[in-house]
């Protein structure tokens, strides 16, 4: 039985049912994850210890992947002027951090804060299997903010006391 199920499959048996080999269909990337793998954005990292800088350092345990994001804020306008990212994953992976630093770039915090690994997913064309690599972006970007949140609130913290012990 095992024997005539492998003919099948493979197209070599013969018999009333006429069969058809297997066709193996390859998985393919849809062209703007590979556009972003092959030519990745703003690939590198910023100090962690500058007031300025947010650093997301987030992971999926279940396969591996693990992204920092970092953002630059500008101290005047509170905008984000720049953006990197270092990624240990996948393709999906990789392309979800890339996209995620493009779309981060030039916007207040609050804004990126809207950012949805939906839109992620749905940019890069990502399968479901491959939707926990947008989710990671999405997650490393809040991350990112709360870090810059949590240095500012010190930062501010610091000078208030520097001013009542001054006065």
């Amino acid at each position: 039985m095992l024997r005539l199920v492998a003919k099948r499959l493979l197209g070599t048996a013969s018999g009333d049912i006429p069969s058809r080999p297997l066709q193996i269909l390859p998985r393919l990337y849809h062209e703007n994850v590979i556009d972003h793998y092959n030519n990745p954005r703003n690939v590198g990292s910023f100090d962690k210890n500058d007031p300025n800088v947010g650093t997301g350092l987030v992971g999926a345990p279940a396969c591996g992947d693990v992204m920092k994001l970092q953002i630059k804020i500008d101290e005047e306008s509170g905008k984000i002027v720049d953006a990197c990212f270092k990624t240990f994953g996948c393709g999906s992976a990789i392309a979800s951090s890339s996209v995620a630093t493009e779309w981060v770039k030039g916007k207040s915090m609050d804004e990126v804060l809207t950012i949805k690994n939906t839109e992620i997913a749905k940019h890069l064309s990502l399968p479901p299997v491959k939707l926990h690599c947008s989710m990671l972006a999405e997650d490393a970007i809040k991350a990112a903010v709360k870090d810059a949140e949590a240095k500012r609130a010190k930062t501010n913290a610091t000078l208030k006391g520097a001013d009542v012990k001054s006065g």
